[in-house]
């Protein structure tokens, strides 16, 4: 299994026999090498949105055109998506699973806004903002998408058992640093953790040191590289 930043808070995630591109925004992320957006792609089974905002679903459709993959995201931002032509989605919702080559996508809650930012009008509604938990290979990866600490985090801890987390901590937009370090030593038990939705502009979080430093021993804070995969071995 392998994990591969894209920067800002786009991944490409090789489980079983799917490969998964998180809300991949290449085009103007200012952290991602244009040069390499073939190899970003190639071999993409499934592009999965955590929500509706421009720096993780602008670029949906036009991957989704060269890639021939369908769009898996939340129903309203699926029937968006429908309407602008020539993207194949799968709309679904908090709770919902899907059978992806072999991995198992569970939507699951987050809490941020969620509108359809981009395009130059007016904001439209993009329905809510969510997170995933992927199984495979005998791996759960949670992936929170934008989000603060919440409540709901105690239970998708306790079901859902993953031991990857995937967390957006730049803060400003989303939890910071060192909230997603208390959350994650108090409803998770995580071995390794992944920071993401950090760096790429001057207003977020730069460096993931206080995020290692509130963490429990034991728990490695792996601070990912563009284009850079991070492999896990099968357990």
């Amino acid at each position: 299994m392998q994990i591969t930043w894209l920067g800002h808070s786009g991944f490409r995630i090789q489980i079983e026999d799917a490969v998964l591109l998180i809300d991949p925004w290449l085009s103007g992320n200012p952290m991602f090498p244009v040069d390499r957006r073939t190899e970003a792609l190639a071999g993409a089974t499934h592009i999965l949105l955590t929500h509706a905002h421009g720096d993780h679903a602008s670029e949906a459709k036009a991957i989704a055109s060269e890639t021939g993959v369908p769009v898996a995201c939340i129903h309203e931002l699926s029937e968006w998506l429908n309407a602008q032509g020539g993207v194949q989605t799968i709309g679904f919702g908090k709770g919902g699973t899907l059978a992806l080559n072999g991995a198992k996508v569970t939507m699951v809650n987050a809490t941020h806004s969620a509108s359809i930012d981009f395009g130059g009008g007016a904001l439209l509604p993009g329905g809510s903002a969510a997170g995933f938990m992927i199984a495979g290979e005998g791996h759960v990866i949670y992936v929170s998408g934008d989000t603060d600490i919440m409540a709901d985090m105690a239970w998708m801890g306790e079901l859902h058992n993953p031991d990857i987390g995937i967390l957006s901590c730049g803060g400003h937009y989303t939890m910071d640093m060192e909230r997603a370090a208390w959350a994650a030593r108090k409803y998770f038990n995580f071995r390794t953790v992944i920071p993401c939705h950090y760096q790429t502009f001057p207003i977020l979080a730069q460096d993931a040191n206080p995020l290692r430093a509130g963490l429990p021993p034991g728990v490695e804070v792996v601070e990912p590289q563009v284009l850079d995969p991070i492999t896990f071995p099968k357990q």
